[in-house]
């Protein structure tokens, strides 16, 4: 989302206040042999008028959610933000790269010094490990480790990784002002490390990107099978689960409403009932779940138990 729309819905400092965990909750997926972990870098609580364009202040109390943080009783909801490590065995590959620390160009983040970096080495993925890189989009909150700042100097992070951006994306945003991509994309570009790719791109066997536009132009989902089994990891189509049932309610930073909420039904349509997991890139615990429609047509997003 752009900086200046996430200061606007944050509202005051009360909301501001971006808490890590003591010990980063994290969660993995088995989707036939390949592997999905999410890696928390924080977690932000946000009011629902104003995260969501809506005015309906009773929105998240009609829909009762398994999971607390999806909805809570004083009109807030937990927003995360996490990367996903997907490993089928021969790829490494990272979906979005959080906000990253020593970040000056989003200000109120600056205070920002997350252990992110330390826990995906931990999980068994040292950044010279990452194969390729997949920016769902380029709002600051899921490009920041694309550099890290090394004395004083932002360098890549994961320097052998193929960083993956789509045209459409790109040629929205080159030349924009309130944007980090001189300190997150142009080093990349520097070192030959990106590569603009199609909406549709195969990025390996049993992963491809599929077009989700709305939110911004070229952003896309990933998604991953194996064995049969399948899930999309929906980048910013949502933010949360509500959006599935009431796909006109749009995001607070959704460049075209219509076209996102377009996005949502076709991605409701496409996987409904097909017992597709379904990993919400800004969903706090549990994160994933499915889409299951009762017999009345009705819309319902199952959370998954895994934590």
């Amino acid at each position: 989302m752009g900086i200046r729309k996430l200061l606007r819905f944050c509202g005051g400092r009360q909301y501001y206040s971006i808490y890590h965990q003591l010990e980063a909750r994290m969660a993995t997926w088995r989707i036939g042999t390949t592997t999905i972990h999410k890696v928390l870098e924080a977690e932000v609580p946000v009011p629902v008028i104003g995260a969501l364009r809506t005015e309906d202040t009773a929105l998240l109390k009609r829909y009762p959610w398994p999971a607390s943080d999806f909805s809570r009783a004083d009109g807030t909801f937990v927003l995360s933000v996490h990367g996903l490590v997907v490993d089928t065995g021969t790829r490494r590959i990272l979906v979005d790269t959080c906000v990253g620390n020593d970040r000056e160009s989003v200000p109120f983040l600056r205070m920002l010094d997350t252990t992110w970096l330390e826990d995906l080495t931990a999980l068994g993925y040292p950044p010279e490990s990452i194969d390729i890189v997949v920016c769902t989009h380029l709002h600051f909150d899921h490009i920041g480790w694309n550099t890290r700042l090394v004395e004083g100097k932002w360098v890549p992070t994961f320097p052998r990784a193929r960083h993956l951006v789509t045209h459409v994306e790109w040629d929205h945003w080159e030349g924009e002002e309130d944007t980090n991509l001189p300190d997150t994309m142009q080093p990349l570009i520097d070192e030959g490390l990106v590569d603009f790719v199609g909406t549709d791109h195969q990025v390996c066997d049993g992963v491809r990107l599929e077009a989700a536009p709305g939110h911004t132009p070229g952003q896309v989902a990933v998604v991953v099978e194996s064995g049969g089994d399948r899930a999309v990891i929906t980048g910013d189509l949502v933010h949360h689960p509500v959006q599935f049932i009431e796909p006109d309610v749009a995001g607070v930073s959704d460049a075209d409403a219509a076209q996102a909420a377009a996005t949502r039904r076709a991605f409701v349509d496409q996987y409904a009932d097909t017992g597709t997991l379904v990993i919400g890139t800004h969903f706090p615990a549990p994160t994933a779940g499915l889409l299951r429609r009762g017999g009345d047509g009705s819309v319902r997003f199952v959370a998954d138990d895994l934590r």
